[in-house]
């Protein structure tokens, strides 16, 4: 099983979003039996709770479903579990290394990626958070069509077509 799992500050806009849309995508292309996503947070405040209401619109808007989900904090079992971990921006990026498990000899890690690497074109690799910026639409957007990107990135590179 292929496991993705997207990480952003509180778990509540952004990697929820990424979260929830790519699991739509996965399952669109037949996937989701090889699939698996999840998404955590670098920080605990929001531990338990759903995605922001601001999050929560913009997927009802476009019939995505986010059922069930509940933010949680990410952990050093992490980076073993999942195959890959993509981060809505550098900081996101930075703050994981404080979870990271010492490196154990011949133990595989999950791949450390940030969404809008694969989103060839934009200047800006950070995907802004909404909570702050009330930009839930434009993130939307970002996170749609990196989603699709890193889905043919991952069957691509795991050879699932």
């Amino acid at each position: 099983m292929i496991q993705v799992l997207f990480v952003c500050l509180g778990n509540i806009c952004r990697s929820p979003m990424a979260e929830a849309l790519f699991r739509h995508q996965v399952k669109q292309a037949g996937l989701a039996h090889v699939i698996a996503i999840d998404s955590a947070g670098t920080g605990d405040w929001h531990i338990g709770h759903p995605p922001h209401q601001g999050t929560r619109d913009i997927l009802d808007k476009n019939q995505i479903d986010y059922k069930g989900m509940q933010a949680r904090q990410v952990t050093s079992d992490d980076f073993v579990q999942f195959t890959y971990i993509v981060a809505m921006d550098e900081s996101n990026v930075r703050n994981l290394a404080g979870f990271a498990p010492a490196p154990v000899a011949g133990e595989k890690r999950a791949s450390i990626h940030k969404l809008l690497d694969f989103a060839p074109g934009r200047t800006n690799k950070d995907v802004p958070d909404p909570y702050y910026t009330g930009n839930f639409q434009e993130v939307y957007e970002m996170v749609e069509e990196s989603c699709a990107r890193l889905l043919a990135f991952i069957i691509e590179k795991e050879q699932l077509s």
